[in-house]
């Protein structure tokens, strides 16, 4: 279920997890997550270009990412989101480089504070984020590109049964190194294919409001 905020951003109900936009005012939380679990996330992630600011330790370039997200969504580019147990940022997951046209496809990336892991949130945020994206935005194809060893990610997608379509080799830089990547997908005809199934055991059959939390 999506609803909308007074300002059109959308806000995604999952049976747990709930995902909105980052907003500045999420600094402080964001910051602390990202510092206690950034050991456990860095080795997955291209390297901050020299000369950027630093958005963990800078509440301004933090804001000014928050900024970009939303100029993205009001182009239809991207959409980011904060995944939200109760009151508690656990981490977040992104659709971006979305492509009209005869392509309409979309790249997933996420992340989750390693206290949260092991928990579903992962899976179920992911299954709410491609109901928005196949039957909100009308999305044709999402993927999800993974590093073979990182095997958190892939038990992400293994537990939903994405299709593995093979490895690209050499796909992002990483940490200076060109990583190979295992590509994962599912289209609208699968999505319609498994979409009870898949909104029965992550999502339904009812949203739990009460005060769950992590780690």
């Amino acid at each position: 279920m999506s609803t909308a905020t007074r300002e059109d951003t959308p806000v995604l109900h999952g049976r747990r997890v709930h995902l909105r936009p980052l907003v500045p005012s999420d600094f402080s939380a964001w910051q602390d997550v990202r510092l206690r679990s950034r050991d456990w996330l860095v080795p997955w992630e291209p390297s901050r270009p020299a000369g950027s600011p630093d958005v963990v330790r800078s509440g301004a370039a933090f804001s000014a990412r928050c900024r970009a997200r939303e100029r993205e969504r009001q182009l239809g580019s991207g959409y980011g989101f904060g995944i939200f147990v109760g009151r508690r940022l656990c981490g977040e997951i992104n659709l971006n480089s979305v492509q009209r046209g005869p392509f309409q496809n979309a790249y997933v990336g996420y992340w989750i504070d390693k206290g949260c892991a092991g928990n579903g949130y992962v899976p179920e945020a992911l299954v709410v984020l491609a109901r928005f994206a196949f039957e909100d935005l009308r999305l044709h194809r999402l993927q999800v590109a993974i590093i073979p060893r990182n095997t958190a990610s892939r038990r992400v997608v293994e537990k939903l049964g994405l299709r593995c379509e093979g490895t690209a080799e050499r796909y992002l830089e990483i940490n200076g190194v060109w990583e190979d990547h295992l590509r994962f997908a599912i289209t609208a005809e699968e999505w319609r294919q498994r979409r009870r199934e898949l909104l029965r055991d992550w999502v339904g059959p009812a949203r739990d409001d009460g005060p769950e939390s992590c780690g």
